[in-house]
């Protein structure tokens, strides 16, 4: 025997399903202590998804400039006040919800710098409608770039160079924002688990490079690595690199 429907249920069923809203989500990528990851870093690779239900809900790349030096990194802020501008890098995505959805932001990057790229994630609740503007929901990065080179010396030395960065490619310079007093760099020349050598190195006088001689070694493949901390804040970062010494001719 079939029950009769309540007219509660009744109506529910004549009710037209829950329309789509299209809804925009900014999302932006900063650097710890610096400003945005945007084109000359490659930008950070932003996916949403559905926190309870996987879903994807947008994919695409942070894409824009590192922002206003002045307003992210001197000027006081007020409470309430942006820190980025119209050029800063972010992801506007634009998603079709139904109800108020948990969306998770993965973000993975600098894409360009891939050695160096790690993984920041968070939640935020999105309503059906209420645009996520403005600054948006920002992902911090922390973490320094480190970009080696290494090569055999006529006296036998190796000489070890490394673009260092925070993960917006800001300059590290010589009483600068991201002074290089600041930052300790070292490389460390190993066989196996074996040290052979570790040397501090220095700040060149060019923005964002450091230097050191590793002592003469005998010809061989090594692993080199090269670790940078930042004595102000959380950042840090280690990058290691085969090297080959050759006999001499």
């Amino acid at each position: 025997m079939i029950k009769s429907l309540t007219f509660a249920a009744a109506l529910a069923l004549l009710a037209p399903a829950a329309l789509a809203e299209p809804t925009h989500v900014m999302v932006r990528a900063q650097a710890l202590d610096a400003k945005f990851i945007g084109d000359h870093m490659g930008g950070v690779e932003i996916t949403l998804t559905d926190a309870r239900t996987g879903a994807l809900l947008a994919k695409g790349l942070t894409r824009g400039g590192a922002g206003d030096t002045p307003r992210i990194m001197r000027a006081p802020r007020q409470r309430g006040e942006a820190l980025s501008d119209k050029d800063a890098a972010g992801f506007d995505a634009v998603l079709d919800l139904r109800q108020p959805t948990l969306v998770r932001a993965d973000g993975v990057g600098p894409m360009g710098k891939p050695g160096a790229a790690i993984h920041v994630s968070s939640t935020l609740w999105v309503i059906p409608g209420r645009d996520v503007t403005g600054d948006g929901l920002v992902l911090s990065f922390p973490g320094l770039v480190i970009e080696p080179a290494a090569a055999p010396a006529a006296d036998g030395t190796l000489q070890v160079t490394a673009k260092v960065t925070p993960m917006c490619g800001c300059p590290i310079e010589a009483g600068g924002l991201w002074d290089a007093a600041n930052y300790r760099i070292e490389a460390t020349l190993m066989k196996g688990p074996r040290i052979l050598a570790h040397a501090p190195m220095r700040f060149t006088g060019r923005t964002s490079e450091y230097e050191a001689a590793l002592p003469a070694t005998a010809p061989g493949r090594y692993k080199l690595r090269i670790v940078a901390t930042d004595a102000k804040t959380p950042n840090a970062g280690m990058v290691e690199q085969d090297v080959r010494i050759p006999r001499a001719r």
